[in-house]
């Protein structure tokens, strides 16, 4: 009997050992996103969730990652460090996420140390905080830091905008680095700072500030703010004569107003194709893939790719094994930008916008030597 019983038991087993293969290829790899979905920072926190989940939809369309679906579960931050460190431990306690993606500076350095201490990967695809070169080993950059961007606009400025400048700043990470970096670049240049005002992150009602940057009859404003940017500029256009004024890509949103005819920022270089701008406008029912939704898309791409990357070396899909796929591949090509990792933050080109009444203008410029 047991001699009959023995090439059915060992059929089951292996039916059994492939049902089990199959679930295993078939089972989710959740990845985590922290980003700004309520709170004054939601506008651009929509844009980068809009990015995020085409990416993710795009790749199950196509099957997954070897047989696996990637799923993403979204947390708010609200734009607060201490809500994105809650978030970060709901995202690895309750799910354990080997990786996630992050936004905003303060977050993202609130969370760094954690990372390490985790060993969870970190995606920054959009806060330029200084502070982030080096602030968890786990933490990787794909844009470029203020620091960049802030060098270029401030001897675009002081070569044709004039040597008298006003700053307003947001008094949070990004916001304040971006206003020492471009005033040590202006200053040593030869340009002189006449004022400089913060304003709150949240804050709705920049009148008195904006006031007092137009009584002090600057060349230009530099601003350094990552959210109200709506707001900021319907009351700029209350105020008559308001100089024209510069930033760098938080200072994007900016674009369509008419108050901001004229106004210049740097850009990190990324592109789109026409085809797949249609296909994003169609699932969000949006008129452009902005910025922040290309870049978000593109983080989320490099992600998918590490993920693969592993499973194909045979390994487990953990923060570490994720690393060191990031640092073995280095170059990450699509056609929204090209990334190479030589630090935990890509290099990149930055380019120099104006806002035009329709469309932004890219401004050929080379700083002169």
């Amino acid at each position: 009997m047991l001699a009959k019983l023995k090439p059915l038991l060992c059929a089951a087993g292996g039916l059994l050992l492939a049902m089990s293969v199959s679930a295993a290829a078939d089972h989710d790899i959740t990845i985590g996103a922290i980003l700004p979905l309520t709170g004054p920072a939601a506008p651009i926190g929509l844009q980068e969730q809009q990015g995020v989940t085409f990416a993710v939809d795009r790749a199950n369309a196509d099957g997954g990652v070897q047989g696996h679906k990637i799923k993403v579960l979204f947390e708010d931050s609200q734009g607060k460090p201490d809500q994105g460190v809650l978030a970060f431990n709901r995202l690895v306690d309750l799910n354990d996420v080997p990786a996630t993606l992050t936004a905003y500076s303060s977050i993202s350095i609130a969370i760094a140390p954690l990372g390490t201490r985790r060993e969870v990967l970190i995606i920054n695809p959009a806060a330029q905080s200084d502070k982030l070169a080096d602030a968890s080993p786990f933490l990787f950059n794909t844009i470029p830091l203020v620091r960049d961007e802030a060098a270029v606009v401030a001897r675009y400025a002081l070569e044709k905008l004039g040597k008298k400048a006003a700053v307003i700043y947001e008094n949070a990470a990004a916001g304040i680095d971006g206003a020492e970096d471009f005033k040590k670049v202006f200053v040593e240049a030869g340009g002189e700072i006449i004022t400089e005002e913060p304003v709150e992150f949240g804050q709705t009602n920049f009148r008195s500030v904006l006031l007092k940057v137009a009584a002090a009859k600057p060349d230009f404003v530099y601003i350094s703010v990552t959210q109200g940017q709506e707001a900021f500029a319907e009351q700029v256009g209350q105020i008559p004569n308001f100089p024209v004024a510069v930033g760098n890509t938080f200072s994007t949103p900016f674009f369509g107003y008419p108050s901001t005819v004229g106004w210049y920022h740097t850009a990190i270089k990324s592109g789109i194709t026409p085809e797949l701008e249609a296909e994003f406008n169609e699932k969000f029912d949006t008129k452009e893939m902005g910025f922040f939704s290309r870049e978000y898309f593109n983080s989320t791409n490099i992600l998918i790719q590490l993920i693969d990357h592993v499973l194909t070396a045979g390994k487990e899909v953990t923060g570490p094994n994720l690393r060191d796929a990031l640092l073995e591949i280095k170059t990450f090509k699509s056609g929204i930008a090209d990334i190479t990792f030589e630090t935990n933050t890509a290099q990149r080109e930055v380019e120099i916008m104006q806002h035009g009444e329709k469309e932004r203008i890219k401004i050929d410029y080379t700083p002169s030597k």
